[in-house]
């Protein structure tokens, strides 16, 4: 079996990252911040323009019908460069979502073709860009509702991550707004493309103190060829490595919709919050003092990574998944990592 991923897969994602780097660099997240900016219209425009929106949504909606595997990469990048814009939630869950319905209202192409459209879901306690967003898609009971941005009204909570724009919504249901019954696999799609962002976020935070190791001199020599600060960025790359497979393997069952499939993603968010957390102090430490300013750009992945960590579930909720998952199901050599086991 062949495990790898396809020419195709690797050029979209290699595609996506190059324009990630080359348009969203921490200059422009600072630059963005001082201009009170929530997003970035002329980065937002090439991502529409290259197809990135639409590539989960179905081929007869106007996408391009690709699945999860395909789209992981393209989290991951955007992690790397802690991108402010809500391409992952948008194309990742609520572009899916939306296309599921059996009347979307029209917003499955209006999404696809770049109107943003927040998702209200209860795994998250706060919906995030809501304030610029076109339409919210939010839930009342078991019933789902599309609400135009001018019916609600916002109330900003303040974020970790001041790049994540949170609010509370206070809003009206009502028969027009209607527009389906349940969530679907939301909360696993939302959970699943945190975690490849947090992948990201912990190769971008390794990256930044491999480069200030190979500039910054102590006693005549480069930190980096001290042992010492050699072994701290090592074990934190081995974590990361350890833990990308397992998000890649999540999108790879995503689709099953099984207890252990489930489980599998829950593990994936786990394992990538944890190498994100340890990239990210391990990079503060390598900095040194100065690490701990927030004049170190470091602090643009440190503060996300933080913040993905508790959104899509908590690490203690997807535990108890995994959990359930364990004392479930059979488990062994041939049972625990078998992603044809039936759901019981």
């Amino acid at each position: 079996m062949d495990f790898a991923f396809t020419d195709d897969q690797a050029a979209i994602t290699q595609a996506a990252r190059e324009m990630l780097v080359e348009t969203c660099t921490p200059t422009d997240l600072r630059r963005m911040l001082e201009a009170g900016e929530p997003s970035d219209q002329a980065r937002w425009s090439t991502i529409n323009e290259m197809g990135l929106l639409g590539i989960l949504a179905p081929e007869a909606a106007g996408g391009l019908g690709l699945a999860a595997p395909d789209f992981v990469g393209i989290a991951e990048a955007a992690g790397y460069v802690a991108l402010p814009e809500p391409l992952v939630d948008l194309a990742g869950v609520t572009i899916p979502l939306l296309a599921s319905l059996d009347d979307d209202h029209g917003w499955t192409e209006r999404a696809i073709g770049g109107a943003v459209v927040a998702i209200g879901h209860p795994a998250n306690r706060f919906v995030a860009d809501a304030d610029t967003a076109d339409a919210l898609l939010l839930g009342d009971g078991e019933d789902l509702h599309i609400v135009s941005r001018n019916a609600v009204t916002l109330t900003r909570a303040e974020s970790f991550d001041p790049l994540r724009r949170l609010f509370q919504v206070d809003w009206a249901p009502s028969d027009e707004t209607r527009v389906g019954s349940g969530w679907g696999d939301a909360a696993d799609r939302g959970a699943l493309f945190a975690a490849a962002q947090m992948i990201g976020l912990a190769q971008r935070s390794i990256d930044m103190a491999v480069a200030y190791a190979k500039e910054r001199t102590q006693f005549g020599k480069a930190i980096g060829g001290y042992q010492a600060v050699k072994h701290l960025i090592a074990s934190a790359q081995v974590k990361v490595e350890f833990a990308r497979p397992v998000v890649q393997a999540a999108a790879a069952e995503l689709a099953l919709g099984t207890l252990p499939s489930r489980a599998r993603i829950a593990h994936a968010k786990i394992v990538a919050g944890e190498a994100a957390d340890l990239a990210a102090r391990t990079s503060v430490q390598v900095h040194g003092a100065m690490g701990m300013t927030w004049e170190v750009d470091l602090h643009f992945f440190l503060k996300r990574a933080m913040a993905l960590n508790y959104a899509w579930g908590t690490p203690a909720a997807h535990r108890r998944t995994v959990i359930d998952r364990m004392t479930s199901l059979p488990t062994g050599p041939d049972k625990t990592f078998a992603s044809e086991l039936a759901d019981a």
